[in-house]
């Protein structure tokens, strides 16, 4: 028959906290991907608008120039709602992210020549997803003050 082996009468030692990870990137290396992030998702957005606004007809000028235009909006609301998010509280940093992800997917949504009401309703579920993501992101990383949490 097995027996369990008896509890060990020592005290434990406290355990120490783990240490956070160490940044191995230095200062010029997130100056350019802060930079590179909205301009490459940009690009790639931009793309996908063009693409999905010519319905696989030929490449035009004001194609292109739609893609360039929808690559600079998408850059400039992505750069603004990064360095306005963080201001906020934690609710309201998660509401904002929410009407960004909500308002570039239904406009992409738009573009494929679906009725404004389905655009709409799929950006509000869309919406959601990430507001369900987000908001337990920051309630589980961030105080009410929206400061990242000290644990």
């Amino acid at each position: 028959m097995a027996h369990a082996a008896p509890a060990s009468s020592a005290p434990k030692a406290p355990r120490t906290p783990t240490p956070s990870t160490p940044d191995v990137f230095d200062e010029r290396y997130h100056t350019m991907a802060n930079w590179a992030f909205p301009v490459g998702g940009g690009l790639v957005y931009g793309f996908w608008a063009a693409a999905i606004n010519r319905s696989g007809g030929p490449i035009t000028g004001w194609n292109v120039l739609f893609g360039f235009v929808c690559a600079i909006a998408f850059a400039a609301l992505y750069i603004g709602v990064r360095k306005l998010a963080p201001l906020l509280k934690r609710e309201l940093h998660a509401v904002l992210w929410t009407a960004f992800a909500g308002i570039t997917f239904g406009f992409l949504y738009s573009q494929t020549g679906e009725t404004v009401l389905r655009s709409t309703f799929m950006a509000l579920g869309v919406a959601a997803g990430v507001f369900a993501v987000t908001f337990y992101r920051y309630y589980t990383h961030e105080d009410a003050e929206g400061h990242p949490d000290p644990r």
